[in-house]
């Protein structure tokens, strides 16, 4: 399984945000911390900040702050609201029941992947945005931000 480029920026902005605790972050500064596209980091903010887990605040002196406490928000969470889809061959995607693969009535290995995608998801939600922000000291120091 692998995760989108735009599940990972997310995740990198998430950690930002936890890193900076109460303290309100801009598109520019997470974009140059961590070289990534501020296109990209403005699509990823408004969809966060629609599904709740960041909160934005508008004008000169705004920027974005998670919505809720690192320990309250879950990294499965986190790449469910990201991740279109966890269709990792064609037959498990959604849709109008049409069969893709002539062996689809009586096949075994789209319920061991179903399986597989949910044991994927249930160990990232053992984890949560606290337990990635934990090694804080060299992670500050690796995107330059100061101590607390």
């Amino acid at each position: 399984m692998r995760l989108t480029v735009y599940s990972d920026y997310a995740l990198r902005l998430m950690m930002y945000l936890a890193l900076k605790g109460e303290r309100l972050s801009t598109i520019a500064e997470i974009a140059e911390a961590y070289d990534i596209s501020k296109a990209h980091l403005m699509k990823i903010t408004h969809e966060l900040g629609q599904k709740g887990l960041i909160d934005t605040v508008r004008g000169r002196q705004g920027g974005m702050r998670l919505a809720r406490a690192v320990e309250q928000i879950g990294v499965g969470e986190i790449v469910r609201a990201c991740e279109p889809d966890f269709a990792i061959v064609p037959c498990m995607e959604t849709g109008d029941g049409e069969i893709v693969c002539v062996v689809q009535p009586a096949c075994v290995l789209k319920r061991a992947l179903a399986s597989a995608a949910a044991a994927f998801l249930d160990v990232l939600d053992g984890y949560t945005l606290a337990d990635l922000a934990r090694p804080s000291v060299p992670l500050r120091r690796l995107l330059a931000l100061p101590e607390p």
